[in-house]
């Protein structure tokens, strides 16, 4: 129980962490190109007037504004899901093997022992669920 208790721990840290990062990188990225305003001078007006070439410019600064945004979202999911899902494997495989271990020095314990990992195994597995959903979010809402 212990060791359960243990390794759930350790795989909600895992899970903080990533989601502390991967908040820290979204909102440490420029702000993307829907929101992002041009800032007008006196000169920018009359360049603008005079030089239709400058819109196109700015489109292309916005769009790879937006790309980087978009790439940088990508990034910061995969992380997320996948430092999560590494230390929720790691702490079901530790689990599932002092779980077998218990059972073969003690059998007459088997269900107990066995309750008790899979209760620690949902906690472990819920833990790498909500990273999903916090990659999925990352990706579509912010």
């Amino acid at each position: 129980m212990k060791l359960v208790k243990r390794f759930t721990a350790v795989a909600v840290a895992a899970l903080l962490a990533v989601v502390v990062l991967s908040v820290i990188s979204v909102f440490a990225l420029p702000a993307s190109a829907e929101t992002a305003e041009p800032e007008y001078g006196i000169e920018t007006y009359a360049e603008e007037e005079n030089q239709p070439a400058a819109a196109a410019d700015e489109a292309t600064s916005k769009e790879a504004a937006e790309a980087q945004v978009t790439s940088s979202k990508a990034i910061a999911a995969a992380v997320a899901i996948g430092v999560s899902a590494i230390a929720g494997a790691i702490a079901m495989g530790l689990s599932i093997a002092k779980a077998m271990d218990g059972i073969s020095r003690q059998p007459e314990a088997a269900g107990n022992i066995r309750s008790t990992m899979m209760l620690g195994l949902v906690f472990v597995e819920t833990v790498v669920i909500y990273a999903l959903i916090v990659s999925v979010l990352l990706i579509f809402v912010l």
